[in-house]
Formats: structure tokens, C-alpha cells, sequence
């Protein structure tokens, strides 16, 4: 087990200097770079730059160096804890991130939490009361939650918030809060908030993971082992929860990591719609000014949580399936 623990861990390592490599290379890849993205604001606004300006400020970046010299000072950088520095911010990029990633990590998780706290049960019952009338409101649900676009969703809740309550829905603090460091309570009244971007953001995966456990859960009560249970005179509750439900859970757990990557992939669109004060608006701030460390490290940060989430769910699954930590073990 320690053996695959650390083959794992150096896979990991090796995943993401990969990543980085690509990374790098595609905020490379758009013409220009932030020297141009700077002198198109300050043109915009009136002022006059010259090209020996801009030759200087390019030199003083170090932006006149080749890209593969570029990447290699990052990354030694890096390995020392230096994710480099926010030319759009003028700030060290951990400075940057460290006053929104608190709240990223805290709304990835707190969806996951949420998809699979309320699609599990959900699920489940509908397997089990198959063609009822709460078997078709939820399957009539996930079918809307799958197709409608977070976005959508984000603006209707806007619309219904403003309509209904005379409220709005933006932001993830109450106006007071706003810029405070953060207290107890500052989370308190974040959590007040939340729910909404929790909201926008789970309901295609808790939709999608609703209907995975529904159709692996049916097909599991219909396998011999399942009707040789009830034989037997085993309770139906401990029937479910023994043999089928544990079985169904496998393709659900194995997501993990898939399903945090939905998130964070959707996070900074709906970051710049409900307005939230999180790395989502900051990561398309730093690909639209090409401020390259910036935008890197959060790529970086993003494949690490997926990467987490994966690991996580090869854990659970060799805990839940004892098969599966025989087959790694041979």
C-alpha cells in the first residue's frame, strides 16, 4: 500500500511539470504579450508610448528572452516556494492568490459536498420507487439540471432574486463585509451567501451523479446475488445497504475528481456573473492581460485540485472495494 501511495505521489509530480510545460507554452501561444496588453490601455486612455518604451519594458520583464528561458526561471522559481510576480497587480502572484483562493477552495468543496450529499439519496430512491411520481420529478429534474448552462441559471437566479425579494444574488458578502479581513463573522455571513454559487455550480453534476446512481443502482437489485438476499428473508434496508447500494457506489466515487474538475472549470464564468471574489474573475483577468505567472500558477492550482480529487477517489474506492486494492497490489 505505502508502495502505491509513492508511485502515485511521483506520478502526481510528474503530471503537473507536464502540465506546466503546456501550460506555459499556451499563454505563449496568443500573439503579443502583457507589454502589448499594457501599451493598448495606456493608448486607449490618451497616452503616448513610444516603441523604445516598450523595448525597455519588455527587457526589464524579461520578456525579450525566449520562451523556454522564461519557463525554466518560473519553474526554479517554483522550487522555491516563488510563483513569480503579477505584472497586472504589481504584486508577488502568492499575495494575489492568497486573498481569493481561500474562498475557491472553500466553494469547490463545498459543491462537492453538496452534489453528492443530495444526489446519492436522491438516486437511490429513485431505483428503489422506480416509475413513482418522485422518480419522475427527480428524473424530470436531472434532466433540466443536465441541459440548462450554469450561466443560464446564474442570470435566472439574478432575475428571480431581484423580481421575488428585491435582493441581489452577487457577490458571496454582505456589503459591510466586503474587504474586511477575514473573522468569524465574515464566515458566518459568507455562509449565508454561499448557497447560491453552490447552487449554480452543483446542479449539473448533482443531476448528472443522480441519474449514474439511479441506473447502476437498478441494475444492480436485478442481479441474482440481490434476489437470493431477499430469499433468504435478509430486510430490504439491509439488503440495500450491504450488497447493491455499496456496489453502485463504485462508478460514483470514481468521479471524484472528474466532478471537481467540472467545477473549477466552470467557477470563473460564474465568478463573472454573480460577481464573486474568488480566482475565477482573477484567472480570465490574467489570460486577457497575458500576465503569463499569474495565469500559470492558477492553471497550475486547478490540476492540482483535480488531481486531489482523483487520488481521493482511488482511496475510497480501495477502501469500499477490496478487490481493487488485490488487483493494485499484484
Amino acid at each position: 500500500m505505502l508502495y502505491l501511495l509513492l508511485r502515485r505521489m511521483l506520478a502526481t509530480i510528474v503530471t503537473l511539470a507536464l502540465i506546466s510545460v503546456v501550460a506555459f507554452v499556451l499563454i505563449e501561444l496568443p500573439p503579443g504579450d502583457f507589454v502589448d496588453s499594457y501599451a493598448g490601455k495606456k493608448i486607449q486612455g490618451g497616452a503616448i508610448i513610444t516603441p523604445e518604451e516598450l523595448a525597455v519594458m519588455r527587457t526589464n520583464l524579461g520578456l525579450d528572452r525566449p520562451v523556454y528561458i522564461q519557463y525554466f526561471k518560473w519553474m526554479g522559481a517554483l522550487a522555491h516556494g516563488d510563483m513569480g510576480f503579477s505584472w497586472e497587480f504589481r504584486r508577488p502572484v502568492k499575495d494575489v492568490l492568497a486573498e481569493r483562493l481561500p474562498l475557491t477552495l472553500i466553494l469547490a468543496f463545498t459543491t462537492l459536498f453538496f452534489t453528492y450529499m443530495i444526489a446519492v439519496p436522491m438516486g437511490i430512491y429513485s431505483a428503489v420507487r422506480q416509475y413513482s411520481i418522485g422518480d419522475h420529478i427527480t428524473t424530470i429534474s436531472g434532466y433540466i439540471g443536465l441541459a440548462m448552462p450554469q450561466f443560464v441559471f446564474a442570470l435566472i437566479l439574478i432575475y428571480l432574486g431581484h423580481l421575488w425579494f428585491g435582493i441581489s444574488v452577487g457577490g458571496i458578502f454582505s456589503p459591510e463585509f466586503e474587504g474586511l479581513p477575514w473573522s468569524f463573522a465574515k464566515f458566518v455571513d459568507m455562509l449565508k451567501h454561499i448557497w447560491i454559487p453552490v447552487l449554480v455550480l452543483g446542479t449539473a453534476g448533482t443531476a448528472f451523479q443522480m441519474r449514474t446512481m439511479r441506473a447502476v443502482l437498478l441494475d444492480e437489485l436485478n442481479k441474482m446475488y440481490v434476489i437470493s438476499a431477499r430469499a433468504s428473508g435478509l430486510s430490504e434496508f439491509r439488503l440495500l445497504v450491504k450488497y447493491p447500494i455499496r456496489m453502485a457506489l463504485n462508478p460514483i466515487v470514481s468521479t471524484l475528481g472528474w466532478e471537481l474538475s467540472n467545477i473549477v472549470s466552470g467557477a470563473p464564468i460564474i465568478g463573472l456573473v454573480l460577481s464573486l471574489p474568488d480566482t475565477g474573475p482573477l484567472f480570465i483577468n490574467a489570460l486577457l492581460n497575458q500576465d503569463m505567472y499569474l495565469a500559470g500558477a492558477m492553471i497550475l492550482i486547478y490540476c492540482t485540485l483535480v488531481i486531489i480529487g482523483t487520488f481521493l477517489s482511488d482511496i475510497l474506492l480501495v477502501i469500499m472495494d477490496p478487490r481493487i486494492r488485490v488487483g493494485g497490489a499484484a
